[in-house]
């Protein structure tokens, strides 16, 4: 009998150290935005929007995480496969919750298992992405 050893979810403490880190991330780069940390099984486990960001980076930041999540590889990895021509063209309209493919979203793993997601809304999509990469690398994560 093969025994899968346990892999420490995503806590609420790693959900801290990613909004942080996050937050001093797209203040190097002048960005005023949201950022949303989903568990393993898409629940909220933290959200952060700064005072003066665009609402709707709100939406943005948890859609992202959300696409991330469901098919765990970052959302600016997929932006191709939903064009006309994309293998998942249909997909953001399948759904009865709706995906984003735009750059801001990253899978977020612990010992090669998925545990989460971390989305950022509010900056370009190039800024949104290097955010949410550099938070993960920051909290020690993946």
């Amino acid at each position: 009998m093969s025994t899968t050893p346990t892999v420490r979810p995503l806590s609420t403490h790693d959900a801290d150290a990613l909004i942080e880190a996050a937050r001093a991330a797209a203040a190097d780069l002048g960005v005023q935005g949201s950022v949303t940390v989903l568990d393993a099984g898409g629940h909220l486990l933290g959200f952060r929007r700064d005072d003066t960001a665009v609402l709707i980076s709100g939406e943005t930041s948890t859609r992202k995480a959300y696409t991330a999540l469901q098919l765990d590889a970052p959302t600016a990895d997929l932006v191709d496969a939903v064009r006309p021509d994309g293998l998942f063209h249909t997909l953001p309209t399948a759904l009865d919750r709706p995906l984003l493919f735009i750059a801001g979203g990253v899978p977020v793993h612990r010992d090669g298992r998925l545990i989460g997601a971390i989305g950022v809304g509010g900056g370009a999509p190039e800024q949104d992405d290097r955010i949410a990469r550099t938070a993960i690398e920051a909290a020690g994560l993946n």
